[in-house]
């Protein structure tokens, strides 16, 4: 058997694409592509990477008599973390339960700022006998208890799955099995995320009906302001079907290091990290400063503009930063 035979016959064994094992020893998959066809061969390095990666003997890649592996006992010596089959059962497991979870306390940060508009909106009006500085005060109790169950339900479906959390930062191995069972997982599941992210899309589509049906009404104040609210909740309900689908969706690509978790991805992730947590502190300051500073007297029922328009421009920003990402590793 010819070196390029061992190759794929390994690969496969590990069930494995040919993406998979380019990005595990760092190269392209035209080199993985190029060595199996016995077109090339690689260097010195690759091969001991490849005899650590799939725990043979460098004597049975290069030697052509030799038919049967030889293992080696480097493999467990391997600077990267092993992830068993009961492991990756087990955290796929958790995020499935995590999904419904992360998807309400999405919804409820998104419904966080209604009381306070709406109370705002009566407080106009008399004959709800309610004053402004009332309606400020409750809307934003009524918006610190929302976000506050909704930061709850985040820190403990991130808890149960503290001890994954280098499966989205660390490069990793994975036992012989793992990566055929994800990705007939994945399959599995592939038609219900097609569902979820049609029927998200649809709703946040829609979403904006309300304020066509007000504009079109001639209505009072209250009336745009419930119009947004309704707008609110209906994004909100599209927005509960990404994350649903997104949180399991994204748990089978950390364990096959695909999509957003390639190596690649990782080494350059800490960059992503420090913009994303800088630009919330920043955004999180002009919130309080113009709802609470010296002349923020009143702005207490508008500010929650600001996350809105934070949001569009964040998005914007991480989808600049993956531009010049993949961008980077073209070159």
């Amino acid at each position: 058997m010819i070196f390029a035979d061992k190759v794929i016959a390994l690969r496969k064994k590990a069930g494995w694409s040919q993406e998979e094992l380019a990005e595990r020893l760092n190269v392209s998959r035209q080199s993985v592509s190029k060595w199996e066809s016995a077109q090339s061969v690689p260097d010195i390095d690759r091969i001991l990477q490849m005899s650590r990666l799939f725990g043979v003997t460098t004597d049975y890649l290069l030697k052509d008599d030799m038919e049967e592996p030889e293992v080696t006992g480097e493999e467990s010596a391997s600077p990267l973390r092993r992830v068993t089959m009961q492991q990756a059962s087990d955290y796929l497991a958790l995020r499935r339960a995590a999904a419904p979870k992360m998807a309400i306390a999405t919804f409820l940060c998104i419904l966080s700022p209604i009381p306070l508009m709406m109370l705002a909106a009566m407080s106009e009006f008399s004959r709800f006998h309610i004053t402004e500085n009332a309606a400020a005060g409750i809307g934003l109790s009524v918006l610190t208890v929302f976000a506050a169950v909704a930061v709850a339900l985040f820190l403990s479906c991130g808890a149960k799955v503290k001890e994954y959390e280098f499966l989205e930062k660390e490069p990793f191995e994975t036992e012989y099995g793992v990566s055929g069972m994800v990705k007939e997982r994945r399959k599995a599941f592939a038609p219900t995320c097609t569902r979820l992210n049609i029927v998200g899309t649809l709703l946040c589509i829609l979403s904006v009906i309300p304020l066509f049906v007000a504009a079109c009404m001639n209505t009072t104040d209250i009336f745009y302001v419930a119009a947004v609210c309704l707008l609110l909740v209906v994004a909100g309900i599209g927005c509960m079907a990404f994350v649903y689908g997104g949180t399991i969706q994204s748990a089978t690509e950390k364990l096959l290091e695909d999509g957003e978790y390639t190596r690649l991805s990782k080494a350059r992730s800490p960059v992503i990290g420090a913009v994303s947590g800088g630009y919330w502190l920043l955004v999180t300051a002009i919130f309080l400063y113009y709802t609470f500073g010296p002349k923020g007297n009143g702005n207490a029922q508008y500010s929650w503009f600001i996350w809105a328009i934070a949001g569009v421009l964040f998005a914007a920003i991480m989808l600049v930063l993956k531009t010049v990402k993949r961008s980077g590793k073209k070159d």
